[in-house]
């Protein structure tokens, strides 16, 4: 059955036994995910096991993993991830199997890049659309996008109007990773009163010349000198600090998620790509995960609540040195 995916959550409170998110917008296909994740643990889907399909993978391990889990746990949740829409003949037949012998008590997600006109055509295809749900994510434009960004701008509180909406569409250029962080810095800034057009012009301009990301960027890549002149730039130029907090205090967080499920013992690639890394980033990520202990990172989110207070005048001293130090914890 295919489904939209504004039409995904509400079709969550009754779960298939197989879903199939498809799309090259790794934003939407991430929450759609996210969605179908959620309500799984909601109704009881307590184990999960995480697959990653690449050049390595072997597809009767499909069959080993929701077989074997079934034995031991009532209901179990796979996650399959492909990195291409291509299966190969081996792939195929092994998403034909399992949907002809569909294990009780448990739930696969497969998520994957778009799929053409050929693969929707394909046995393996026709069978998962029979046996579950398939969401094609599409890219938005024009009258979607807007809607989207209006959406999305209300539900994190901020109250805008159809200027400031249009405007924030031509700065993003259809990039909604972006367009959430660049809606996460009007929220910094401005919290839940009335945004205008101005506003958003303001904020968009501040990050593209001042850039909180690329700070980010040398933190992680722990560049002590480049990081030191970026930060002075950020405070002449007359950044909120607010701004850099949130910039420096999000990384934090990932990084100490992503450091505590290694510790735990999971597959560091498999993590990493669970938190939804561009090539980039995910390269920046892994270097700061294996040289930052889980005690520096205790330490950073206790000077984050400092520089915090320090900001909203409860504590004595300069939030841009506490910022400092927060940087060479990095």
């Amino acid at each position: 059955m295919r489904l939209k995916a504004e039409q995904l959550e509400r079709s969550l409170k009754k779960l298939a036994a197989l879903y199939l998110i498809s799309g090259d917008e790794p934003l939407q296909l991430g929450e759609a995910a996210d969605a179908v994740r959620k309500a799984a643990r909601s109704i009881g889907y307590c184990s999960r096991e995480v697959l990653i399909v690449d050049s390595r993978f072997e597809w009767n391990t499909l069959s080993i993993v929701t077989h074997s889990l079934s034995l031991f746990s009532e209901k179990t949740f796979v996650d399959l991830r492909l990195t291409t829409a291509k299966l190969g003949i081996e792939g195929s037949k092994a998403l034909i199997h399992y949907c002809q012998h569909l294990p009780e008590d448990t739930l696969l997600l497969i998520t994957m890049p778009k799929l053409d006109k050929a693969q929707l055509k394909t046995k393996w295809f026709q069978s998962v659309d029979k046996t579950g749900v398939v969401i094609q994510i599409w890219p938005l434009d024009g009258v979607n996008l807007l809607q989207w960004l209006k959406q999305r701008a209300q539900k994190r509180g901020l109250q805008i109007d159809s200027e400031s909406i249009k405007t924030l569409a031509t700065k993003i250029e259809g990039n909604l990773l972006a367009a959430t962080q660049e809606i996460e810095v009007l929220y910094v800034l401005h919290g839940q009163s009335q945004i205008k057009k101005q506003d958003v012009e303001g904020a968009v301009t501040d990050s593209s010349r001042f850039d909180v990301f690329k700070l980010t960027d040398c933190v992680l890549a722990g560049r002590i000198n480049r990081t030191i002149k970026i930060l002075n730039s950020l405070k002449a130029e007359g950044i909120a600090a607010p701004v850099v907090l949130w910039a420096l205090s999000r990384e934090t967080r990932l990084l100490m998620t992503i450091k505590i499920a290694i510790d735990q013992g999971q597959n560091k690639e498999a993590v990493l790509n669970q938190n939804r890394l561009w090539d980039k980033r995910k390269q920046l990520v892994s270097v700061a995960v294996s040289r930052i202990q889980q005690q520096q990172l205790k330490q950073m989110l206790l000077l984050a609540a400092k520089v915090d207070r320090q900001i909203k005048g409860q504590e004595k001293g300069d939030c841009w040195e506490t910022l400092l130090a927060y940087c060479m914890l990095f």
